[in-house]
């Protein structure tokens, strides 16, 4: 094949736009669009070459950088990191906006391109406007926050670069073991400069997601473990959807009586009312999963990075023996487990191969059909009707899984942080893959509203409900705009309690006084907290909204909106300090060693207590 002269920016839009990759779906766009906020740094490099390819490659604009990075790193998980996005930003504070939905990507090991603007290559007119400048180092801009956040870095410096840049950001972005953000940092003149390049480029082969097989003495060595298990419990992390390997862990949880609990990225990978469901795990667990973990002699963590929620800050399950088969070695060498380095579909269906005979002992499966069956009863009874004067999470949990037809099989909910994620991981009940999307590995404020954006355009077939405390709403909303503008309907439920009501309770648990969160304990002008009406703001934004008082008129409320063509938004008080008292374990937050305060001391005391329990 002969060359191209292309400008920079033409050449790296035409190869997104030419990239497809195998998909359950069959053979799609590997890259759906960009979300695009434009400015001086890419508006006449990137934003020509954009617009020219804008059928094949649709550009969509966001009200906010950090939070269009948010919906296209959601697009990503709910397509189970098959297909992607990429943002683009000018320099400056466009660019260092991304920077935490890059840290977002790395810890959840998800995909998303940045392609963020960039200082002069030719320094001609240095200090170009929002220019950082370092003093001891010319070459250092402020892209260079996103090098600790990226899985891939590159700053393109001429436009030859692109020819080996592109495919290995590519790479990166579609291997399972690497998997998480790519930043190609482009200065706007390089974005403008042309090159010849070879016209093979923008024909590359399709994507193929590689599934590899474990070591066969890794797998013998797992199989033996296993094999010699009398209690063994299984913990569904997000790997086992991401490696589509739903199918496999139930035939395996069936075929040996193994209980299953899950993580808050895992949940989904078993439907909720399966007999050996035992939900979720750790710091905001079931009962039922959290009483055999303490109990197991084997726990096999399918795909989960084994963070503090889920082992309790390690005491949780510290008694038995770990295997973990993740496709991420550094995940897999974690705690001392057998390591068993494969693709989880792959690896369940060997393992199970391997142990035709085995079974969990009858005692354990059925202690784990009956905890399991208990707990579904107590999630019907925490969530059903009662007439409160002030309703709490679990509350309006219940009122939005009544107003579904079917919840089950067609909602997707859609949260991050605050207390709503233990709520929701105890609470809420999916039967598909999929139908539960939350952010917890980076425990982000303001994803919830971008996140169902991205959700949204990944499955706008699905209805999506976004559930949201005051706090994050208010610390990114914009989206909501953003949604009306695209024509992606969202269901946003705001949780009213006044402030940060989840710090504030953890603020008291570990002795502080009340302080600096609810918004009743701030220091404050001579007015006080403001009257926020959510619903007065979301309708400014373009969204149909309302405020409700009691459970029933929720129930009303969210039929509205499940019947209305654009965003909805229902906003509620709740209360701050009531949660679900069931299931949950201890969670390692440092208490001072020395106050004046007695409630300090003695959660110091308790701390040191709980301390010990955990495996060194």
């Amino acid at each position: 094949m002969g060359t191209i002269r292309l400008t920079a920016a033409q050449a790296l839009v035409r190869y997104l736009a030419a990239l497809r990759a195998q998909t359950p779906d069959g053979v799609q766009p590997l890259f759906a669009g960009v979300f695009a906020i434009f400015g001086h740094g890419n508006v006449a490099g990137m934003g020509e070459a954009l617009y020219a390819h804008r059928t094949e490659l649709p550009t969509y604009r966001a009200h906010n950088e950090q939070a269009m990075a948010h919906a296209a790193i959601a697009f990503a998980k709910a397509h189970f990191r098959r297909r992607m996005m990429a943002c683009t930003t000018s320099i400056g504070p466009g660019a260092t906006n991304l920077v935490t939905a890059a840290a977002l990507a790395h810890v959840n090991r998800l995909p998303v391109l940045f392609l963020p603007g960039d200082a002069f290559v030719s320094r001609a007119p240095d200090p170009v406007l929002q220019q950082v400048e370092d003093f001891a180092d010319g070459t250092i801009t402020a892209n260079d926050c996103f090098r600790p956040v990226s899985r891939y870095f590159d700053r393109i410096v001429h436009p030859a670069q692109l020819v080996e840049a592109l495919p290995q950001a590519v790479r990166v972005l579609t291997d399972a073991a690497l998997c998480g953000p790519a930043t190609l940092a482009l200065p706007q003149d390089v974005q403008t400069m042309a090159f010849d390049y070879p016209e093979a480029m923008f024909h590359p082969d399709v994507v193929t997601f590689a599934t590899p097989a474990p070591a066969g003495a890794a797998l013998a060595e797992a199989a033996a473990v296993l094999r010699d298990a009398k209690r063994p419990l299984l913990i569904a992390g997000g790997g086992a959807l991401y490696g589509l390997a739903t199918d496999a862990l139930r035939a395996f949880a069936d075929a040996h009586g193994v209980p299953v609990a899950e993580t808050q990225a895992g949940k989904g990978a078993l439907p909720w009312d399966h007999p050996l469901q035992l939900g979720a795990i750790g710091v905001t667990g079931s009962p039922a999963a959290n009483a055999l973990a303490a109990d197991a002699d084997v726990v096999l963590a399918v795909g989960t990075r084994l963070t503090d929620f889920t082992t309790g800050s390690h005491s949780l399950f510290a008694q038995a023996r770990l295997v973990n088969l993740n496709v991420n070695a550094f995940d897999a060498r974690k705690w001392r487990g057998v390591e068993l380095v494969a693709d989880a579909k792959r690896a369940l269906e060997m393992l199970s191969a391997a142990l035709p005979a085995w079974r969990a002992e009858a005692a354990w499966q059925d202690r784990a059909r009956r905890a399991a069956e208990d707990w579904r009863m107590d999630i019907a009874r925490l969530t059903g009707q009662r007439d409160v004067e002030l309703p709490y999470d679990g509350d309006v949990i219940g009122a939005v899984q009544r107003s579904a037809p079917d919840s089950a099989t067609q909602d997707i909910v859609v949260c991050a942080a605050g207390t709503l994620p233990a709520e929701l991981h105890k609470l809420w009940r999916t039967a598909v893959p999929g139908g539960y999307h939350m952010e917890y590995g980076y425990s982000c404020m303001g994803y919830e509203i971008a996140g169902g954006l991205g959700v949204k355009m990944a499955r706008p077939e699905r209805e999506v409900v976004v559930i949201v405390g005051d706090g994050s709403y208010l610390m990114m909303n914009s989206e909501i705009a953003t949604s009306v503008l695209l024509g992606r309907k969202l269901i946003v439920v705001i949780l009213d309690n006044r402030g940060y009501g989840c710090i504030n309770r953890l603020q008291q648990a570990v002795g502080g006084a009340p302080f600096n969160n609810l918004f009743a304990d701030c220091a404050q002008g001579r007015d006080g907290p403001p009257p926020i009406d959510y619903a007065a703001h979301a309708a400014s934004l373009g969204a149909l909204a309302e405020n409700v008082k009691t459970i029933p008129e929720l129930e009303a409320a969210l039929a509205r909106a499940r019947a209305a063509e654009r965003t909805y938004v229902v906003c509620i008080e709740t209360d701050p300090a009531h949660t679900t008292a069931e299931g949950g374990w201890w969670w390692e937050v440092a208490v001072p060693e020395v106050s004046d305060r007695a409630e300090v001391r003695a959660a110091r005391a308790q701390y040191e207590a709980d301390k010990r329990k955990q495996n060194p």
